[in-house]
């Protein structure tokens, strides 16, 4: 009789695409299980067969009498069940990818002339935690990060009604705005929602007089403390109440991951920001909390973002 390894009876005991469970299994990574290579291995084939499926399903006709969105919600949850079923039992996949990344970590650290890799990086079966936490990378690629975000199927069916404009700023700024979440806490829908707003969807990103986008999102001002590239732009401005158009000087960045990494210092080490960090778990009152504190002059600024993080945004 074959027995399972903890990571891997945890596994087939949850989704392929289990948030708790892939936390689980990156932790267990990170502190150098040797079990971990298997179980990432398997819950990599898992999703593998699962875009299969959905491949073989987005090529089907679905426009049926009994086609719907109910449906199709729980055709993907059936799917997600039978690609975990199939990777327990094996297809092959997972097997190669422990053999291989085993054989290249391996060597790399001997190439490294590195002491510790045959003592503390090689585990069971010839497998290393340094190959575990490669692989962890390449779960959290796959589908545009659908190992660290899975959706339930409520907010599948939110996603699915989405404006195509609303789904693609999502799409495109989503990995950003995660990356800021782990370091200060806000909910990364959060950060989206403030991002959505102060640029319009990304149809008004703040751009110098060139052209040249300031990769901006969040309508940060350049103020003497700050020593990076700037940009003059016009904005509207509330004075009293009454909207004004001021030509104001913003930060640049070179990437939008930029843009999200300073936004997250702004809150994380400006005492003004204090209490907004502290109701980061409620969005009314982050909303709320930001206008208080004088991120933005416009009157109707909390209730603006509260209605894009509860309406639009999955």
């Amino acid at each position: 009789m074959i027995r399972q390894s903890p990571v891997e009876t945890n596994l087939s005991a949850t989704l392929a695409s289990d948030v708790k469970g892939m936390g689980g299994l990156r932790q267990q990574a990170r502190e150098g299980s040797p079990e971990a290579l298997k179980g990432a291995a398997k819950q990599f084939e898992s999703m593998f067969l699962n875009m299969v499926m959905k491949s073989m399903r987005d090529a089907t006709p679905q426009d049926g009498m009994m086609d719907n969105q109910q449906t199709k919600t729980f055709t993907a949850m059936l799917d997600q069940q039978t690609s975990q079923n199939l990777a327990n039992k094996g297809m092959g996949l997972a097997d190669v990818l422990v053999r291989q990344l085993s054989q290249t970590q391996n060597m790399q650290a001997l190439k490294l002339g590195d002491d510790t890799s045959q003592s503390t990086l090689t585990g069971l079966d010839g497998t290393s935690a340094l190959a575990a936490q490669r692989l962890q990378k390449a779960l959290e690629a796959v589908g545009g990060g659908a190992a660290k975000t899975a959706l339930t199927p409520e907010q599948e069916t939110a996603r699915a009604n989405q404006s195509p404009h609303v789904r693609a700023f999502q799409d495109k700024l989503g990995s950003h705005a995660d990356e800021a979440s782990k370091s200060t806490g806000i909910p990364a829908k959060f950060m989206l929602g403030q991002a959505a707003l102060e640029s319009g969807w990304g149809r008004r990103e703040i751009k110098g007089r060139d052209g040249t986008n300031s990769h901006n999102l969040f309508g940060i001002k350049a103020g003497p403390e700050w020593k990076g590239k700037s940009v003059q732009a016009v904005t509207t401005e509330y004075v009293n109440g009454v909207a004004q158009r001021r030509v104001e000087k913003f930060r640049a960045y070179d990437s939008y991951a930029d843009s999200f990494k300073d936004y997250a210092r702004l809150l994380s080490n400006n005492p003004r920001y204090e209490k907004v960090m502290a109701s980061a778990g409620d969005a009314t009152k982050f909303a709320q909390g930001l206008q208080r504190a004088g991120y933005a002059t416009d009157p109707n600024y909390a209730a603006k973002l509260t209605s894009i993080i509860k309406r639009s945004l999955v």
